[in-house]
Protein backbone atom coordinates (compact mmCIF):
# COMPACT_ATOMS: atom_id res chain seq x y z
CA UNK A 1 0.00 0.00 0.00
CA UNK A 2 1.01 3.66 -0.37
CA UNK A 3 2.02 5.60 2.72
CA UNK A 4 3.57 8.98 3.47
CA UNK A 5 6.32 8.20 5.99
CA UNK A 6 8.64 10.48 7.90
CA UNK A 7 12.32 9.50 7.77
CA UNK A 8 13.75 12.50 9.57
CA UNK A 9 13.67 16.29 9.76
CA UNK A 10 11.95 17.69 6.66
CA UNK A 11 12.05 14.23 5.10
CA UNK A 12 8.63 12.76 4.27
CA UNK A 13 8.46 10.27 1.42
CA UNK A 14 5.64 8.51 -0.39
CA UNK A 15 6.59 4.83 -0.34
CA UNK A 16 5.12 1.37 -0.85
CA UNK A 17 4.83 -0.63 2.36
CA UNK A 18 3.07 -3.88 3.26
CA UNK A 19 -0.58 -3.68 4.20
CA UNK A 20 -0.86 -4.07 8.01
CA UNK A 21 -1.76 -7.47 9.42
CA UNK A 22 -4.18 -7.26 12.34
CA UNK A 23 -4.52 -9.41 15.43
CA UNK A 24 -7.66 -11.04 16.82
CA UNK A 25 -8.48 -7.98 18.95
CA UNK A 26 -7.73 -5.33 16.34
CA UNK A 27 -9.33 -3.54 13.40
CA UNK A 28 -8.05 -2.51 10.00
CA UNK A 29 -9.44 0.77 8.68
CA UNK A 30 -9.26 1.79 5.04
CA UNK A 31 -8.47 5.49 5.25
CA UNK A 32 -10.65 7.79 3.19
CA UNK A 33 -9.57 11.16 4.58
CA UNK A 34 -6.71 12.32 6.81
CA UNK A 35 -6.11 15.85 8.04
CA UNK A 36 -2.71 17.50 8.24
CA UNK A 37 -2.29 18.95 11.73
CA UNK A 38 0.08 21.49 13.23
CA UNK A 39 1.52 18.61 15.27
CA UNK A 40 2.47 16.82 12.05
CA UNK A 41 4.19 19.94 10.78
CA UNK A 42 6.10 20.48 14.04
CA UNK A 43 7.27 16.87 13.97
CA UNK A 44 8.46 17.25 10.38
CA UNK A 45 10.25 20.54 11.03
CA UNK A 46 11.84 19.63 14.34
CA UNK A 47 12.10 15.84 14.29
CA UNK A 48 10.58 13.43 16.77
CA UNK A 49 11.96 10.83 19.18
CA UNK A 50 12.20 7.39 17.62
CA UNK A 51 11.79 8.52 14.02
CA UNK A 52 14.79 8.24 11.73
CA UNK A 53 16.11 6.85 8.47
CA UNK A 54 16.03 3.29 9.83
CA UNK A 55 12.85 3.75 11.88
CA UNK A 56 10.40 5.76 9.75
CA UNK A 57 6.83 6.39 10.79
CA UNK A 58 3.56 6.99 8.96
CA UNK A 59 2.17 10.27 10.22
CA UNK A 60 -1.48 11.35 10.44
CA UNK A 61 -3.73 11.28 13.51
CA UNK A 62 -6.89 12.89 12.04
CA UNK A 63 -8.65 9.96 10.39
CA UNK A 64 -11.96 9.10 8.75
CA UNK A 65 -12.46 5.81 6.94
CA UNK A 66 -14.18 2.44 6.53
CA UNK A 67 -13.53 -0.74 8.50
CA UNK A 68 -11.88 -3.20 6.12
CA UNK A 69 -11.11 -6.09 8.49
CA UNK A 70 -12.36 -7.10 11.95
CA UNK A 71 -10.39 -9.29 14.36
CA UNK A 72 -12.01 -12.57 15.36
CA UNK A 73 -12.50 -11.47 18.98
CA UNK A 74 -13.83 -7.98 18.20
CA UNK A 75 -17.51 -7.30 18.88
CA UNK A 76 -19.79 -4.45 17.72
CA UNK A 77 -17.71 -3.41 14.73
CA UNK A 78 -18.30 -4.79 11.23
CA UNK A 79 -16.69 -4.64 7.81
CA UNK A 80 -17.99 -1.66 5.83
CA UNK A 81 -18.79 0.50 8.88
CA UNK A 82 -17.98 4.18 8.31
CA UNK A 83 -15.91 5.45 11.23
CA UNK A 84 -13.93 8.28 12.75
CA UNK A 85 -10.88 7.37 14.82
CA UNK A 86 -9.86 9.15 18.03
CA UNK A 87 -6.06 8.76 18.04
CA UNK A 88 -5.15 9.07 21.73
CA UNK A 89 -4.55 5.98 23.86
CA UNK A 90 -3.56 5.48 27.50
CA UNK A 91 -2.65 2.50 29.64
CA UNK A 92 -6.30 2.02 30.64
CA UNK A 93 -5.68 1.43 34.37
CA UNK A 94 -4.19 4.61 35.85
CA UNK A 95 -6.40 7.16 37.64
CA UNK A 96 -6.43 9.47 34.62
CA UNK A 97 -7.50 6.72 32.24
CA UNK A 98 -10.17 5.49 34.66
CA UNK A 99 -11.72 8.97 34.75
CA UNK A 100 -11.70 8.98 30.93
CA UNK A 101 -8.69 11.20 30.38
CA UNK A 102 -6.52 8.74 28.51
CA UNK A 103 -4.98 11.70 26.64
CA UNK A 104 -3.32 12.72 29.93
CA UNK A 105 -1.97 9.24 30.74
CA UNK A 106 1.71 8.97 31.61
CA UNK A 107 1.98 6.18 29.05
CA UNK A 108 0.05 8.13 26.39
CA UNK A 109 0.45 7.07 22.76
CA UNK A 110 -1.27 8.24 19.59
CA UNK A 111 -1.74 7.03 16.05
CA UNK A 112 0.53 8.98 13.75
CA UNK A 113 2.75 10.10 16.62
CA UNK A 114 4.18 7.13 18.54
CA UNK A 115 2.77 4.55 16.09
CA UNK A 116 1.86 4.44 12.40
CA UNK A 117 -1.08 6.63 11.50
CA UNK A 118 -3.44 7.64 8.74
CA UNK A 119 -1.29 9.02 5.91
CA UNK A 120 -1.65 5.59 4.30
CA UNK A 121 -4.24 3.51 2.50
CA UNK A 122 -4.83 1.42 5.63
CA UNK A 123 -4.23 1.93 9.35
CA UNK A 124 -4.14 -0.75 12.03
CA UNK A 125 -6.19 0.06 15.12
CA UNK A 126 -4.55 -1.52 18.21
CA UNK A 127 -6.52 -3.66 20.65
CA UNK A 128 -6.56 -1.04 23.41
CA UNK A 129 -8.02 1.56 21.03
CA UNK A 130 -10.74 -0.90 20.07
CA UNK A 131 -11.45 -1.81 23.69
CA UNK A 132 -11.70 1.79 24.89
CA UNK A 133 -13.99 3.03 22.14
CA UNK A 134 -11.59 5.10 20.04
CA UNK A 135 -13.39 3.99 16.87
CA UNK A 136 -16.76 5.70 16.42
CA UNK A 137 -19.44 4.90 13.85
CA UNK A 138 -20.35 7.96 11.76
CA UNK A 139 -23.86 9.29 11.35
CA UNK A 140 -25.05 9.22 7.74
CA UNK A 141 -24.71 12.98 7.32
CA UNK A 142 -21.09 13.07 8.56
CA UNK A 143 -18.56 12.87 5.72
CA UNK A 144 -15.12 11.27 5.93
CA UNK A 145 -13.56 14.73 5.63
CA UNK A 146 -15.61 15.97 8.58
CA UNK A 147 -14.67 12.88 10.56
CA UNK A 148 -11.00 13.65 9.94
CA UNK A 149 -11.14 17.24 11.14
CA UNK A 150 -13.29 16.25 14.11
CA UNK A 151 -10.08 15.36 15.95
CA UNK A 152 -8.82 18.96 16.30
CA UNK A 153 -12.41 20.08 16.88
CA UNK A 154 -12.59 17.72 19.86
CA UNK A 155 -9.42 19.31 21.25
CA UNK A 156 -11.09 22.72 21.00
CA UNK A 157 -14.17 21.35 22.78
CA UNK A 158 -11.89 20.22 25.60
CA UNK A 159 -10.66 23.82 25.76
CA UNK A 160 -14.26 25.08 26.01
CA UNK A 161 -14.90 22.69 28.91
CA UNK A 162 -11.75 23.77 30.75
CA UNK A 163 -12.50 27.48 30.22
CA UNK A 164 -16.29 27.79 29.83
CA UNK A 165 -17.96 30.51 27.76
CA UNK A 166 -21.20 31.97 29.16
CA UNK A 167 -24.08 33.46 27.18
CA UNK A 168 -23.24 36.99 26.10
CA UNK A 169 -19.50 36.77 26.81
CA UNK A 170 -17.09 38.83 24.74
CA UNK A 171 -14.58 36.25 23.49
CA UNK A 172 -11.14 37.08 22.05
CA UNK A 173 -9.34 34.37 20.12
CA UNK A 174 -5.75 35.25 19.23
CA UNK A 175 -4.85 33.20 16.18
CA UNK A 176 -6.96 32.55 13.07
CA UNK A 177 -5.55 29.20 12.01
CA UNK A 178 -7.65 26.02 11.98
CA UNK A 179 -7.76 25.86 15.78
CA UNK A 180 -8.63 29.54 16.19
CA UNK A 181 -11.45 29.35 13.67
CA UNK A 182 -12.83 26.14 15.22
CA UNK A 183 -12.68 27.85 18.59
CA UNK A 184 -14.63 30.79 17.13
CA UNK A 185 -17.32 28.43 15.87
CA UNK A 186 -17.69 26.66 19.21
CA UNK A 187 -17.63 29.99 21.07
CA UNK A 188 -20.55 31.21 18.99
CA UNK A 189 -22.37 27.92 19.53
CA UNK A 190 -21.80 28.36 23.29
CA UNK A 191 -23.64 31.68 23.23
CA UNK A 192 -20.82 34.22 23.04
CA UNK A 193 -22.01 37.78 22.45
CA UNK A 194 -19.04 38.92 20.36
CA UNK A 195 -16.43 36.59 18.87
CA UNK A 196 -13.28 38.55 18.07
CA UNK A 197 -10.55 36.78 16.10
CA UNK A 198 -7.08 38.34 15.84
CA UNK A 199 -4.31 37.54 13.38
CA UNK A 200 -1.37 39.16 11.59
CA UNK A 201 -2.30 37.72 8.20
CA UNK A 202 -4.87 39.65 6.12
CA UNK A 203 -5.61 36.40 4.25
CA UNK A 204 -6.48 34.60 7.48
CA UNK A 205 -8.77 37.46 8.48
CA UNK A 206 -10.47 37.30 5.07
CA UNK A 207 -11.08 33.58 5.54
CA UNK A 208 -12.45 34.33 9.02
CA UNK A 209 -15.11 36.57 7.46
CA UNK A 210 -15.96 33.95 4.84
CA UNK A 211 -16.52 31.25 7.44
CA UNK A 212 -18.93 33.40 9.46
CA UNK A 213 -19.65 37.06 8.87
CA UNK A 214 -20.68 37.38 12.53
CA UNK A 215 -17.02 36.96 13.58
CA UNK A 216 -15.10 40.19 14.19
CA UNK A 217 -11.64 39.90 12.59
CA UNK A 218 -9.05 42.13 14.26
CA UNK A 219 -5.64 43.13 12.96
CA UNK A 220 -2.76 42.40 15.32
CA UNK A 221 -1.29 45.92 15.04
CA UNK A 222 -4.42 47.57 16.49
CA UNK A 223 -5.61 44.70 18.67
CA UNK A 224 -5.60 46.48 22.02
CA UNK A 225 -7.42 49.56 20.72
CA UNK A 226 -10.10 47.54 18.90
CA UNK A 227 -10.79 45.18 21.81
CA UNK A 228 -11.25 48.09 24.19
CA UNK A 229 -13.38 49.95 21.67
CA UNK A 230 -15.67 46.97 21.06
CA UNK A 231 -16.04 46.11 24.75
CA UNK A 232 -16.47 49.65 26.06
CA UNK A 233 -13.07 49.54 27.78
CA UNK A 234 -13.83 46.36 29.78
CA UNK A 235 -11.70 43.89 27.88
CA UNK A 236 -12.63 40.36 26.89
CA UNK A 237 -14.52 38.03 29.20
CA UNK A 238 -12.73 35.04 27.72
CA UNK A 239 -9.33 35.11 25.97
CA UNK A 240 -7.89 32.15 24.07
CA UNK A 241 -4.32 31.83 22.81
CA UNK A 242 -4.69 29.74 19.66
CA UNK A 243 -1.06 29.92 18.59
CA UNK A 244 2.43 29.14 19.87
CA UNK A 245 3.53 32.65 20.85
CA UNK A 246 4.68 33.63 24.37
CA UNK A 247 3.77 37.23 23.56
CA UNK A 248 0.18 36.13 22.92
CA UNK A 249 -0.06 34.75 26.45
CA UNK A 250 1.09 38.09 27.84
CA UNK A 251 -1.40 39.94 25.63
CA UNK A 252 -4.29 37.72 26.75
CA UNK A 253 -3.74 38.65 30.39
CA UNK A 254 -3.52 42.34 29.50
CA UNK A 255 -6.74 42.31 27.46
CA UNK A 256 -8.84 40.19 29.83
CA UNK A 257 -11.72 41.90 31.61
CA UNK A 258 -12.26 41.95 35.36
CA UNK A 259 -13.20 38.38 36.41
CA UNK A 260 -12.04 37.26 32.96
CA UNK A 261 -10.98 33.76 31.99
CA UNK A 262 -7.99 32.77 29.85
CA UNK A 263 -7.19 29.48 28.14
CA UNK A 264 -3.63 28.85 27.01
CA UNK A 265 -4.53 26.46 24.18
CA UNK A 266 -1.41 26.68 22.04
CA UNK A 267 1.71 25.03 23.46
CA UNK A 268 5.03 26.88 23.25
CA UNK A 269 8.35 25.84 21.68
CA UNK A 270 10.77 24.27 24.17
CA UNK A 271 13.20 27.16 23.83
CA UNK A 272 10.48 29.73 24.65
CA UNK A 273 8.31 28.00 27.21
CA UNK A 274 9.22 30.23 30.16
CA UNK A 275 7.07 33.37 29.88
CA UNK A 276 7.14 36.55 31.93
CA UNK A 277 3.56 37.31 33.02
CA UNK A 278 2.24 40.25 35.00
CA UNK A 279 0.77 38.27 37.87
CA UNK A 280 -0.57 41.47 39.43
CA UNK A 281 -3.04 41.61 36.52
CA UNK A 282 -4.15 38.09 37.45
CA UNK A 283 -4.35 39.10 41.11
CA UNK A 284 -6.13 42.44 40.86
CA UNK A 285 -8.50 41.49 38.02
CA UNK A 286 -9.29 38.13 39.66
CA UNK A 287 -8.52 36.25 36.47
CA UNK A 288 -8.82 32.52 35.99
CA UNK A 289 -5.96 31.21 33.83
CA UNK A 290 -6.05 27.63 32.59
CA UNK A 291 -4.76 25.41 29.82
CA UNK A 292 -6.00 22.52 27.73
CA UNK A 293 -4.33 19.84 25.65
CA UNK A 294 -5.52 17.16 23.25
CA UNK A 295 -8.88 15.40 23.80
CA UNK A 296 -10.39 12.24 25.21
CA UNK A 297 -12.85 9.87 23.59
CA UNK A 298 -15.86 11.59 25.16
CA UNK A 299 -14.81 14.92 23.61
CA UNK A 300 -14.36 13.19 20.24
CA UNK A 301 -17.83 11.63 20.33
CA UNK A 302 -19.47 14.84 21.49
CA UNK A 303 -18.13 16.97 18.63
CA UNK A 304 -19.10 14.29 16.13
CA UNK A 305 -22.62 14.72 17.50
CA UNK A 306 -22.41 18.47 16.90
CA UNK A 307 -21.49 17.83 13.26
CA UNK A 308 -24.01 15.03 12.80
CA UNK A 309 -26.89 17.07 14.22
CA UNK A 310 -26.16 19.96 11.88
CA UNK A 311 -25.59 22.55 14.62
CA UNK A 312 -21.96 22.98 13.57
CA UNK A 313 -20.73 23.31 9.99
CA UNK A 314 -17.03 22.50 9.65
CA UNK A 315 -17.07 21.94 5.89
CA UNK A 316 -16.02 25.56 5.27
CA UNK A 317 -12.80 24.94 7.16
CA UNK A 318 -11.61 22.47 4.50
CA UNK A 319 -9.83 24.54 1.88
CA UNK A 320 -7.56 22.00 0.13
CA UNK A 321 -7.69 18.30 -0.69
CA UNK A 322 -4.81 16.29 -2.15
CA UNK A 323 -4.71 12.64 -3.23
CA UNK A 324 -2.16 10.43 -1.48
CA UNK A 325 0.01 10.54 -4.63
CA UNK A 326 0.57 14.24 -3.89
CA UNK A 327 1.12 13.86 -0.15
CA UNK A 328 4.42 15.73 -0.18
CA UNK A 329 2.78 18.62 -2.05
CA UNK A 330 -0.08 18.59 0.47
CA UNK A 331 2.36 18.88 3.36
CA UNK A 332 4.14 21.74 1.61
CA UNK A 333 0.82 23.50 1.12
CA UNK A 334 -0.01 23.13 4.81
CA UNK A 335 3.47 24.37 5.73
CA UNK A 336 2.87 27.53 3.70
CA UNK A 337 -0.14 28.39 5.92
CA UNK A 338 -2.38 28.80 2.89
CA UNK A 339 -6.09 28.29 3.45
CA UNK A 340 -7.34 26.70 6.64
CA UNK A 341 -7.45 22.89 6.70
CA UNK A 342 -5.56 20.66 4.25
CA UNK A 343 -6.58 17.01 3.80
CA UNK A 344 -5.03 13.97 2.19
CA UNK A 345 -7.80 11.94 0.56
CA UNK A 346 -8.07 8.43 -0.84
CA UNK A 347 -10.22 6.72 -3.45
Amino acid sequence: MRAARMYGVNDVQLVEVPKPIIGDDELLVKVRSAGICGTDLRMIRGGFAGIGAETPRTLGHEIGGVIAEVGSRVAHYRVGMRVGVAPNMGCGICDRCVRGDQHLCGEYEALGVQMDGGFAEYVRIPAKAVAFGNVVELADRVSFDEAAINEPLSCVYNGILQCPIAAGDDVLIIGAGPIGLMYAQLAKMSGAGRVMVANRSPERLRLCREIDDAFLPLEADTLRERVMELTGGRGADVCVTANSSPETQQTAIELAAMHGKINFFGGLPKDRQVVGLNTNDIHYKQLVVTGSTKANNHHFRKTLQFIGSGILNVEKLITARYPIERAEEAIGHAMSLQGVKTLIVFD
